[in-house]
């Protein structure tokens, strides 16, 4: 079976201003995988590179060396095209701040993610109404804005699993919660993985975080 992710020899740079001398590396990394259904959390330290690893994996970043394979496929050898599809296809992502749709509804939301899957048209409604039923949102009609932080946070759970996806990438998922909110997101983003199929790269300084995950690296860990 093929890793959900495999990342070797990676290095990335930010590109230097005019007149600034030209930085070492920001982010290199030897190798990391996941194998399918895995759940592993990265630690760092604050601007020390997890979010912009992140980007890279899911391909919004193009690294200077190294591969990022998902599923056997190289990312940064797709077009920018068929990179857009494949992250549509196989990559869910939960953002500290959710960057869900303003002004739409929560099944819209949804729906949203579902239109660059292989999921048939005209199982997107049902799929989106269950999925949002089984994280605890009984108004799927409801607007972003009239939700609560906590119900907003469910909702970009079922938005990053809704296509079945081989890998969710989740960018510090509780930075935006009290202890007590956080402990039941968690149990939410890591159950839908499970329910899912999907492999789990979670990155976060929370401390609390480490008894959750049986595979706990650094960043430092992977130079």
């Amino acid at each position: 079976m093929k890793p959900a992710l495999a990342i070797h020899a990676l290095k990335f740079r930010y590109s230097p201003q005019p007149g600034e001398a030209r930085d070492p590396w920001n982010l290199s990394i030897g190798a990391l995988a996941l194998q399918p259904g895995e759940q592993v959390l990265l630690t760092a330290g604050s601007g020390r590179g997890k979010s912009t690893l992140l980007q890279l994996i899911a391909g919004l970043l193009d690294p200077a060396e190294g591969r990022i394979e998902m599923n056997g496929t190289s990312i940064h050898g797709l077009s920018h095209a068929a990179r857009d599809r494949f992250r549509g296809r196989h990559v869910g992502m939960i953002f500290q701040t959710f960057n869900l749709l303003q002004g739409f509804t929560a099944l819209e939301n949804v729906e949203a993610a579902l239109l660059f899957s292989d999921i048939p048209a005209k199982e997107h409604t049902p799929r989106g109404e269950a999925l949002l039923k089984s994280l605890g949102i009984t108004k799927p009609h409801a607007c972003i804005e009239n939700l609560s932080v906590g119900q907003q946070q469910r909702v970009a759970v079922a938005r990053a699993v809704a296509v079945r996806p081989t890998l969710v990438l989740a960018d510090e998922p509780t930075a935006s919660l009290d202890p007590a909110n956080a402990a039941g997101a968690m149990d939410l983003i890591q159950n839908a993985c499970k329910e899912c199929g999907a492999a789990l790269l979670c990155v976060s300084h929370d401390p609390s975080m480490a008894s959750r995950f049986p595979r706990r690296v650094t960043l430092e860990e992977l130079a």
